[in-house]
């Protein structure tokens, strides 16, 4: 595998870097998986890069369910000029589903492209969830190496090439266009995946219209849960232009993997009755209603003590509640005291 990272430089240019030379590699964190949690396997190279991928186990088979590549662009070496010296991660759903007790074979190349980082792998072999230590020699291939076939080497010849006139392109005429879509998820139609890790929770819709909406929950500080990424992969509604042009499998997706929404303490769930919304991007929101989520420390399957949404708005009017009503007294007391001065000179006025 390699990888090429695109960033932004102090003089507000980009560059490309690519890292294929992985030097001495360690496996901090690889774990073969339990009761609890899936296998993974954790790579640390180089000048701060890590690599880590997560599997899942159903009744019959295994996904490679998860990507994570993290870099620094504080190693100056390697991101000369870095306008943002931080660690960045960058996360992709794969979701890719293998039969089990069968190994993985994907000799072609694969890409994977998210947040300004592009994955190339080849010559790929996995097996997950090892039967009696003994790895598989049934194989279960990728679509690239089911469809690889021998091509056929083309000898030039020496007769020259037929000279052809160009047909001139006609000037296109101009249209304007508008999509909008807007639409409401049925939980009677909606399908639900997911996974749950220690630092990590995954839920994923899917319906007729979309093939994907993932909701990304992760721990932070230690006590705390929020939810960190919302990624979307949707088919566009049938609609027309102008110019009548029909829209079919248009696919629409989006990922943000730097929200902060939904945050609560550990060991409690979070509530919102009233109407939020989650803005991914410019172009793609989601309005939730009488939400109640729990990604951490499920007892039960039942939800553990909420903590609303509404108490943020209760805890900014308490102290106006009762700043108004110190106010108040105050007004009083002053009131009472003039009162009873002017009454005091007039009596005395009078004798």
């Amino acid at each position: 595998m390699n990888f090429t990272i695109r960033y932004e430089t102090t003089n507000k240019t980009f560059k490309n870097v690519t890292i294929s030379d992985h030097g001495t590699a360690t496996y901090n964190g690889s774990f073969c998986g339990d009761d609890h949690n899936g296998p993974k396997i954790a790579v640390q190279f180089g000048s701060g890069f890590s690599w880590t991928v997560n599997f899942t186990k159903e009744l019959s088979a295994y996904s490679i369910d998860s990507i994570f590549f993290s870099y620094n662009t504080n190693d100056s070496t390697t991101f000369p000029d870095a306008k943002e010296k931080e660690v960045f991660t960058v996360y992709d759903r794969v979701m890719f589903t293998i039969p089990l007790n069968d190994i993985f074979r994907c000799n072609s190349l694969s890409t994977i492209e998210q947040n300004s980082v592009v994955q190339h792998y080849w010559d790929v072999h996995v097996q997950a969830f090892v039967q009696n230590g003994t790895v598989s020699t049934k194989e279960f291939l990728c679509d690239k190496d089911k469809s690889a076939t021998t091509v056929v080497p083309v000898i030039p010849t020496t007769a020259p090439a037929p000279t052809t006139t160009p047909t001139p392109k006609e000037k296109p005429e101009v249209g304007s266009y508008a999509v909008a879509s807007v639409f409401n998820i049925n939980p009677n139609t909606t399908d639900v995946t997911g996974s749950c890790h220690p630092q990590t929770a995954l839920l994923r819709l899917n319906g007729s219209n979309i093939k994907y909406l993932d909701f990304v929950f992760a721990v932070k500080n230690e006590n705390r849960f929020y939810l960190k990424e919302v990624s979307v992969s949707m088919y566009l509604v049938n609609g027309s232009g102008k110019q009548n042009l029909r829209l079919r499998k248009k696919v629409f997706s989006i990922a943000n993997n730097n929200l902060s929404y939904w945050d609560a303490p550990l060991g409690s769930s979070y509530m919102c009755n009233k109407e939020q919304t989650v803005s991914v991007s410019g172009t793609f929101q989601i309005n939730t209603f009488d939400l109640r989520v729990q990604p951490f420390s499920v007892m039960e399957g039942k939800y553990s003590t909420a903590q609303d949404c509404s108490a943020d708005d209760d805890n900014f009017l308490v102290p106006i509640a009762v700043g108004a009503a110190l106010a108040g007294v105050l007004i009083l007391v002053l009131l009472a005291y003039f009162i009873g001065l002017k009454r005091h000179h007039a009596g005395y006025e009078q004798f």
